[in-house]
């Protein structure tokens, strides 16, 4: 259920929205960006009824101060459950099969995937340019739900073959978003060799990661150790040697963050968490949702606000 709005609102459609650090970050935001609006949450569990998607769709199109939203988790749910409310999809929308972002223009709702951007920003920050060209690594993500789709996306576009892994193998628990993220590289033009795997055993996790070649990614895109409790992979797992560690949540218990670090010295890994990610996806949003731009000078006033109020 939704509240009445007495001023502009931005929603957050998640799953634990009130345990995220935004509901403290975004009124410091708001301030320092003038915007002079507040943030509401939307909580639904994964694979949330369709009509609970309709619900916050709705209210956002027709609520006029409603200025738009934010999704994580139901990113493909939502837009599979409401795609007839919106008049209109971006490009990555349309190709990723997912909204992580609604904003409203001169009437009309539309719907973005800004995942393939932030995961983009979030990878440039700590993976060494020309890494994959040097190392041979390949990817293996565990999970192939939004973040999955966003991240090769992202890579699948870089110019220089040098900054491409050859290859990315996606696991995932169920068949459908493998048969989802399937049909979206079938749509890149890309030489990048992508696998697919249904699996839902840490122990078979564990076979895969040492099957890697040294310098390869290892990313946790499962939602375990936030919206889920546990690791995909199991303590015995062996990370690849010079790797690089890509943990996808910032808060929660982030067991596969603790794996990698006890290792981190022996494996020699770069490990990278979620708030860089969180930070990109959040203030590209805002920037849509409110129609400013955000300059790097102001981003790193933004970063600075949201790490002293950081839980």
């Amino acid at each position: 259920m939704t509240t009445p709005l007495t001023r502009p609102t931005l929603y957050f459609v998640g799953v634990t929205t009130k345990q995220s650090s935004i509901m403290k970050v975004f009124p410091k935001w708001s301030e320092i960006l003038g915007l002079g609006a507040d943030i509401a949450g939307y909580d639904a569990p994964p694979n949330a009824p369709a009509e609970a998607y309709r619900a916050i769709v709705e209210q956002i199109k027709h609520d006029p101060l409603a200025t738009g939203a934010l999704v994580t988790t139901h990113k493909i749910n939502l837009l599979e459950a409401s795609r007839d409310l919106f008049d209109e999809l971006d490009p990555s929308a349309e190709l990723c099969g997912e909204v992580s972002c609604l904003s409203k223009r001169d009437g009309k709702l539309i719907g973005h995937a800004k995942d393939p951007i932030t995961s983009g920003l979030s990878w440039q920050a700590f993976v060494p340019q020309g890494h994959w060209g040097r190392t041979g690594g390949y990817v293996l993500c565990l999970g192939a739900g939004g973040s999955a789709i966003a991240i090769s996306a992202f890579i699948a576009s870089l110019p220089d073959a040098a900054d491409r892994p050859k290859k990315f193998i996606a696991v995932n628990r169920t068949t459908p978003n493998l048969e989802r993220l399937k049909k979206v590289h079938q749509k890149l033009k890309t030489d990048i060799a992508f696998e697919y795997v249904h699996n839902e055993d840490p122990l078979r996790n564990d076979e895969l990661m040492a099957q890697l070649p040294p310098g390869s990614m290892v990313i946790n895109a499962t939602g375990m150790g936030k919206d889920r409790p546990g690791s995909p992979i199991t303590d015995a797992g062996i990370f690849p040697e010079r790797g690089l560690v890509w943990e996808l949540n910032y808060r929660g218990e982030l067991d596969f963050l603790h794996q990698a670090r006890r290792q981190a010295q022996a494996r020699q890994l770069i490990i990278e968490d979620g708030w860089i990610y969180f930070l990109h996806g959040w203030t590209q949003v805002i920037a849509e949702v409110f129609d400013i731009t955000i300059s790097d000078e102001v981003f790193a006033t933004l970063d600075a606000a949201a790490a002293s109020l950081r839980r």
